[in-house]
């Protein structure tokens, strides 16, 4: 069966989910998760996402997330190669942490309460995987976004995005109050019968009306829809990068010329390339080249002289 093509564009919303390999754990313990976290929080800052919410269970987690860039494809490939290097050599292990390919349901987010449902239905999986005792409040759940949206927006990671989730609640200050009557809804809600409602978010391919249907289609459809796959999205991640090696050289106060002759391993190279991996998801072996640095394994080197993850993640 040939694969479902992965509809991207500027802006769009997700519902992204995947699970460990044979339905095992993908996360061993606290520090696993923690350390997925950590490599979400990168794969941001790399790809610009927004994250609307997230909830991480034993054998697999969900995000909620909004593209500003047409990069989904890009960015969940550097996000589960890097964490799968990362668990892996932390508990002495090789070969695949995931099940085949994450499920990406595209979701409308135009204010009309679809990005609610799917953000509800992420937030209360501790409760159908029966997680919490009916004592327990839905903010016991520690792995989840829903206690961040409880507390003081200080003290939220930045790539964490609570004000349009709360304004289709209803609520429109991001107060004390506001959090209030949000947790207070959100407990209600967990008493609801929502299996009609959530029945399209586990099992459709998109969470919107039959518009959104239709404009999603016509991206599939159109030439115009086609250039939002592959090529595009490298040709955008390619743009990103040179103008990063632009500004580089121009701090540097080198040219092309200069940038060729200096020495692989020269530090102001290494600089560059350290930020190409930070800020971008081009692969090693394109800053290598681009850069003039030889070799990817000899880069990884260099790099990884600084930074031991990098090694481990150059792809």
């Amino acid at each position: 069966m040939a694969r479902k093509l992965r509809i991207q564009y500027a802006g769009a919303v997700y519902h992204v989910m995947n699970r460990g390999d044979r339905r095992e754990a993908i996360f061993d313990d606290d520090l696993d998760r923690e350390r997925f976290l950590e490599t979400l929080a990168e794969a941001c800052a790399k790809t610009a996402w927004q994250v609307h919410a997230y909830c991480l269970m034993s054998n697999h987690f969900h995000l909620v997330l909004e593209t500003p860039q047409p990069n989904l494809v890009a960015g969940m490939k550097w996000l589960l190669g890097t964490y799968t290097s990362r668990h892996n050599r932390r508990h002495r292990e090789f070969g695949h942490l995931f099940s085949g390919r994450y499920k990406a349901l595209l979701v409308d987010g135009s204010g009309d309460g679809y990005l609610k449902t799917v953000c509800d239905y992420v937030h209360l999986n501790p409760v159908r995987a029966r997680l919490l005792s009916r004592r327990q409040p839905l903010s016991d759940f520690f792995w989840s976004s829903y206690p961040l949206y409880l507390g003081a927006p200080g003290k939220r990671p930045s790539w964490l995005r609570t004000d349009r989730l709360l304004g289709e609640w209803g609520i429109s200050k991001d107060s004390a109050a506001g959090r209030r009557v949000f947790g207070e809804r959100m407990e209600q809600r967990r008493w609801e019968d929502v299996a009609v409602e959530f029945k399209p978010v586990e099992r459709g391919w998109y969470l919107g009306d039959e518009e959104f249907r239709q404009e999603l289609l016509a991206r599939v459809d159109t030439p115009a829809g086609t250039s939002h796959f592959g090529e595009a999205v490298q040709a955008a991640a390619e743009v990103q990068a040179e103008r990063l090696v632009v500004a580089g050289l121009k701090r540097l106060g080198w040219n092309e010329e200069m940038l060729k002759q200096r020495p692989k391993g020269d530090s102001g190279k290494v600089a560059l390339a350290k930020a190409l991996r930070a800020e971008t998801t081009m692969p090693l072996a394109w800053i290598a080249e681009r850069l003039a640095m030889g070799s990817r394994g000899y880069a990884a080197w260099l790099l990884g002289r600084q930074s031991p993850d990098v090694v481990a993640t150059a792809k």
